[in-house]
């Protein structure tokens, strides 16, 4: 069960990817036609703000049309076979569903509770998708019927039909079956949804209400669940779907931009939700501290080769919130370090919140500069002063803390390894003594690859691959044919996570390339 659940989050991970150029799209395009930045330049009648706002309105696509992304988007990485196909009748069963529910409740609102004729946004539950006025499910009922057509395409994709029905099989076949499923389905969602979106505003009161408890818990389970690739079901319906504001966090913060830029209040005093986005201070502060740590206490004779290790790595978390390769270098060999590493991360952006900055802080420093720092610095500049500041020094305490615990109990992190068969300087060594001594019979991706195989037990012994941001997820058969961590740095990644049957290589932002060469050698 853990590994279909690991699966569906990296699966639906697969959208978010492009919410990084999104963001910069949109705070560019709204820095641009922000009277208060630009001053006259940027005036509605103005051709610069014109131009300016054909580009941000297209940056605003992903955001404005995330339901459909992300039933769209499932398949790629849920689907056993044909994942092409599978999205596209994932396309059309979605909205054949929400044609549906928009005729029930046109016709029987009433009778589920729902009134069908007030206007779409706001408390009423109504959105619209594609053009049609619908229940608004967001992100769930996208991925629930997303999740459904899955199903259905991994069950019967492949029936084989009599030859005078050849022209109805495939895609055809699926497509048959989920319309019918779908008529049951609408009704089960005109009865429920209602009742789920009363829960829904229930919840959003106590986390409104829960204050700096809520931000610290949050924000600390955000960390703790990296280890289980589950991180992106939890953060995932507070940025991109209702859970606290209506469209997400992510959207909610771009719309608020103008008028923020145009006030010297509080970043907080707009959007006190946007605390639970505010990961990215530890991956910014904390990945510097805990870098520093690991340079201070490696052995004196690998603190070069160390350096080498981590300036990349650190460089990756700061600037693109990317911190799977530096968490991983500790997170197996000192547990509890990685639960420290959690506290600190919620500390951090729990102190933030209390300090009244917010803002969409979830990434690196790209995104953090888009989305807050270029459009709101004029007016804002003291309260991001003051974030330096305290980002300064919880840096400063994740230095003193790793530190003080990995001389006292001895922790193995980089540069301290007992082992030297493990060399970061021999990567190139290793993979060409691996591969026979002919370091030019194929690229270094396809050699890295081969090694991965190997270290997974070789094709016979995988079940599927699939893959996140920076981690190649694959499923093995049997989990005694496959190296250890060590081996898998020795290679030339960032070392492999290991639940049971299922294992996830850290590869870092190129994963997709190194997925379809993996694929390929199977």
């Amino acid at each position: 069960m853990m590994q279909k659940i690991q699966k569906f989050g990296g699966a639906m991970f697969t959208p978010v990817l492009l919410f990084a150029f999104a963001g910069i799209a949109v705070g560019i395009g709204t820095l641009f036609t922000t009277e208060a930045v630009m001053g006259g330049l940027a005036a509605p009648t103005s051709m610069w703000y014109k131009c300016w706002n054909v580009f941000l309105q297209g940056g605003w696509t992903v955001f404005n049309q995330l339901p459909l992304l992300f039933a769209v988007s499932l398949p790629i990485g849920m689907a056993k076979k044909q994942n092409a196909r599978c999205c596209m009748e994932a396309l059309v069963i979605y909205i054949t569903f929400h044609y549906f529910v928009n005729t029930i409740l046109a016709q029987w609102g009433g009778v589920f509770g729902v009134d069908f004729a007030a206007e779409t946004g706001g408390t009423s539950g109504l959105t619209m998708i594609a053009s049609i006025k619908t229940l608004d499910m967001g992100m769930v009922g996208a991925l629930i019927v997303s999740g459904i057509v899955i199903y259905l395409h991994n069950r019967f994709y492949d029936t084989e039909l009599p030859e005078w029905l050849g022209s109805f099989s495939g895609s055809t076949f699926v497509y048959m079956i989920g319309f019918f499923v779908m008529i049951p389905v609408a009704i089960i969602a005109c009865f429920a949804w209602p009742k789920v979106q009363m829960g829904i505003l229930a919840f959003q009161g106590f986390v409104k209400t829960a204050g700096a408890a809520g931000i610290f818990i949050f924000n600390f389970l955000e960390r703790a669940l990296i280890p289980f690739g589950l991180h992106h079901l939890l953060y995932s319906p507070f940025y991109y779907d209702n859970a606290v504001v209506a469209g997400g966090l992510y959207a909610h913060w771009a719309k608020l931009l103008p008028e923020i830029a145009a006030s010297t209040a509080s970043l907080k005093s707009f959007c006190p939700q946007a605390g639970f986005t505010a990961s990215g201070f530890g991956k910014m502060f904390g990945s510097l501290g805990v870098a520093l740590a690991f340079y201070s206490t490696a052995k004196p004779e690998k603190k070069k080769k160390v350096f080498a290790l981590l300036l990349p790595m650190t460089l990756t978390a700061i600037i693109c919130g990317i911190t799977e390769p530096i968490e991983f270098t500790f997170l197996f060999v000192a547990p509890m370090l990685f639960v420290v590493h959690a506290f600190l991360a919620a500390s951090i952006a729990t102190t933030m919140w209390l300090a009244g900055i917010v803002g969409i802080n979830s990434g690196g420093l790209i995104e953090i500069a888009s989305l807050n720092l270029i459009p709101l610095m004029r007016n804002h500049w003291q309260q991001y002063l003051l974030e330096l500041v305290i980002g300064l020094i919880f840096t400063a305490i994740w230095f003193v803390v790793f530190r003080f615990l990995i001389l006292k109990f001895d922790f193995k992190t980089p540069g301290r390894e007992d082992d030297v068969e493990i060399k970061f300087a021999s990567k190139a060594e290793y993979r060409e003594k691996k591969a026979g001594g002919k370091a030019g019979a194929a690229d270094e991706k396809t050699q890295i690859c081969e090694l991965i195989l190997e270290g997974l037990g070789g094709k016979d012994n995988i079940a599927d691959v699939t893959n996140c941001a920076t981690r190649l997820r694959v499923n093995v058969k049997d989990e005694t044919l496959c190296k250890d961590d060590a081996y898998f740095k020795a290679i030339g990644t960032h070392g492999c996570s290991v639940n049971g049957k299922a294992f996830q290589v850290i590869i870092g932002l190129k994963v997709p390339s190194y997925r379809e060469i993996f694929e390929t050698l199977l």
